[in-house]
């Protein structure tokens, strides 16, 4: 959380996060206090930062087919809740029109995934693009311990494959630049038509592109 609004034994009780948001805008809160605002309030045994915390969490190691079923085993919540969060963020991905974005240049994913950088278990990513480079789906592969993410080329590329895709784009939050991965997962690209078309890794402030630093072997030929 970038601020500490309330003490979180206390935020049922005084929830200026509200007041703070009329006041300075929509794009004030950080994720975890806009949760507190759709939740309104947590339970006697889950107060309602801890909880939106957990749901921030849960968000952002889950896909859009098991996301309801896991906020639902989340103390606290339950199924209007799970509901109400997997509605506002649909809405939002919805307005926010990502699908059919064009990826030009590796920056240009950073504002799909930067919010796993400030995950402390490493998350491995897949975006997926078509024939102009237009994003068709983001997809979380695995989610693994700090520093090690446990991936096989067909977790990878199963989307892919059942999208259709033309090229995919693969990302992780912060850890060592795994060489010898990357090159398995171009060879499996190559076997399946697919353009492996970058490896990022992205950290809170800034990104490493496999593309950019040349470390991408007949990159020309895949791409």
């Amino acid at each position: 959380m970038k601020n500490k609004i309330c003490d979180y034994t206390n935020c049922n009780r005084h929830p200026d996060i509200r007041e703070l948001t009329l006041a300075n805008g929509i794009s004030y809160p950080s994720d975890e206090e806009l949760i507190m605002l759709i939740l309104g309030r947590g339970t006697k045994g889950n107060p309602i930062g801890p909880l939106s915390d957990k749901v921030v969490s849960t968000i952002n190691s889950s896909n859009e087919t098991n996301l309801i079923d896991r906020l639902k085993e989340i103390p606290g919540m339950g199924l209007s809740k799970s509901l109400s969060i997997a509605a506002a963020l649909e809405l939002g991905r919805r307005r926010r029109g990502y699908l059919h974005s064009v990826i030009r240049h590796p920056k240009d994913i950073l504002q799909y995934v930067r919010q796993y950088s400030l995950e402390p278990a490493e998350h491995f990513i897949t975006i997926t693009t078509n024939g102009a480079h237009e994003i068709l789906s983001t997809k979380v592969v695995s989610v693994g311990t700090v520093n090690k993410a446990l991936i096989h080329p067909r977790e990878v590329f199963a989307d892919a494959v059942a999208e259709h895709a033309s090229g995919i784009i693969c990302c992780h939050n912060p850890s060592d630049a795994d060489i010898e991965s990357t090159r398995q997962l171009q060879k499996a690209s190559q076997i399946l038509g697919i353009s492996f078309l970058d490896h990022l890794i992205v950290t809170r402030d800034s990104y490493f592109s496999f593309l950019e630093h040349d470390m991408l072997k007949d990159a020309a030929n895949t791409g």
